[in-house]
């Protein structure tokens, strides 16, 4: 592993034990066994290694739902990418906190235009089969905000002082969208 990737892979770890307020640069050269001005020099600054690892963690994400998006299947498809975000979220929830305050902060993060191209390609797939039951983009509008709902719930349950949400409630989110979203009938064989 070459030096860069040393201290991407470092300040993910660093980002997943102690979140994006806790991130310092010295727990990362730490981690990596490296130099501030080493660190300093291939990421510029603290931000700019911040935003490279979030980066990465989108790549990371994205990788996962495009294995999704290539199931035959449309309706599995959108299933699957739904259980990969929300199982991304639930593994490494301080990650996915900090990759959507990025988000929200309003950087612009091409893996993540793709992450959710890949939601919209899932859904129009879904839509040519003439199974939806709401126009297309009703419907990735509501299986974007049902899986962040769910990822939400992960990431909320330490401050929340509750336990990660049961299964039943996860799949019960997906699947009460997935009733608005879908023509009833057509996704038995799909569970």
């Amino acid at each position: 592993m070459n030096t860069y990737d040393k201290i991407l892979a470092a300040a993910l770890k660093v980002l997943e034990e102690e979140g994006g307020a806790q991130f310092s640069t010295r727990a990362v050269t730490a981690i990596a066994q490296v130099t501030a001005p080493t660190l300093y020099h291939h990421f510029g600054n603290a931000d700019g290694l911040l935003s490279a690892a979030i980066v990465e963690a989108f790549k990371q994400l994205l990788a996962s739902k495009i294995a999704a998006a290539e199931t035959t299947n449309p309706e599995m498809a959108l299933r699957q990418g739904w259980d990969d975000y929300v199982r991304f979220a639930a593994a490494r929830p301080r990650i996915y906190a900090a990759m959507m305050g990025r988000l929200l902060e309003g950087a612009h993060i091409e893996a993540a235009d793709q992450s959710h191209q890949a939601l919209v390609h899932n859904v129009q797939r879904v839509a040519a089969e003439g199974k939806l039951a709401v126009p297309a983009q009703a419907a990735a509008d509501l299986v974007w905000a049902s899986a962040n709902t769910a990822a939400w719930l992960y990431v909320t349950a330490q401050s929340r002082k509750a336990p990660p949400p049961e299964r039943d409630v996860i799949d019960r989110i997906r699947e009460s969208v997935m009733q608005i979203i879908l023509i009833q009938g057509t996704d038995a064989d799909s569970k």
